[in-house]
């Protein structure tokens, strides 16, 4: 039983279609059930949704395609959005075996299906790359956030080398409600959006770069010291983290 289900329920309750003890008793046998499925090389946290508000997200890395589609398959029987981070074209193809309606997305490295009614944010999460180059781990986090339930907005390859390119979109930056800012490099486009803006601003560091830019170490260390105020860091490449953060706070 997931979120919707427990509305619909509610529903015939004050339509008065089923008395509020029998109602009680749907809801009671079904968080007796085991909160997940073993598969036996995996264990499907089918209560996540009712506990977090968004069910268990399937990392593509280090799984074979069969062991995304069997875990994607549970996921979408139970009726819940499916969201898989890192996947590759195989794993699209073995998972649109089991659920045909899922959309694969390319750059995001992403498979989604939206399922169920999602509460929308109260406003737009506005994403902001540094340069074209951190478009994979953007549009992870545009694709998470979307899915999610909120209004996204892109700004992308507005890096500080040519700090034009952003001051040129201020009223995007101000009408937004949370700013993610993906950079790589030197990172510091965060500290200079968060500068710019009363909204808070969740900075994703990428391994974007070259060699001193130690796989992200030194756009991550940026971002930690930035001393702009307002501005949080989620980890290296990590736009799935960035989103989720966002999304919490546009739903607040």
């Amino acid at each position: 039983m997931n979120a919707s289900d427990i509305e619909h329920l509610l529903a015939r309750v004050r339509r008065g279609d089923i008395d509020p003890s029998s109602a009680a008793e749907r809801i009671l046998t079904a968080l007796r059930a085991a909160p997940f499925e073993d598969l036996g090389f995996a264990r499907v946290d089918t209560h996540r949704e009712l506990r977090q508000g968004f069910p268990e997200v399937i990392l593509g890395m280090g799984k074979t395609p069969a062991q995304i589609a069997s875990i994607a398959g549970k996921i979408v029987a139970l009726g819940q959005p499916l969201l898989v981070t890192r996947a590759q074209p195989a794993a699209y193809e073995a998972v649109q075996a089991v659920a045909p309606g899922v959309m694969y997305h390319p750059d995001a490295r992403a498979i989604t299906l939206a399922q169920g009614d999602r509460p929308p944010g109260h406003g737009t999460i506005l994403i902001a790359s540094a340069g074209t180059s951190d478009l994979p781990v953007a549009e992870e986090a545009a694709v998470t956030a979307e899915l999610m339930g909120n209004r996204i907005d892109r700004l992308y390859d507005v890096g500080v080398a040519g700090i034009h390119r952003l001051l040129a979109e201020r009223p995007r930056l101000d009408s937004a409600r949370v700013v993610i800012v993906v950079a790589g490099m030197e990172g510091a486009l965060p500290s200079v959006v968060a500068g710019l803006v009363k909204a808070p601003v969740i900075a994703v560091p990428t391994s974007v770069g070259y060699g001193a830019s130690f796989g992200g170490v030194a756009a991550l260390l940026s971002m930690l010291n930035s001393c702009a105020n307002g501005v949080s860091v989620v980890n290296i490449d990590n736009g799935f983290g960035g989103a989720c953060m966002a999304s919490m706070i546009n739903h607040l």
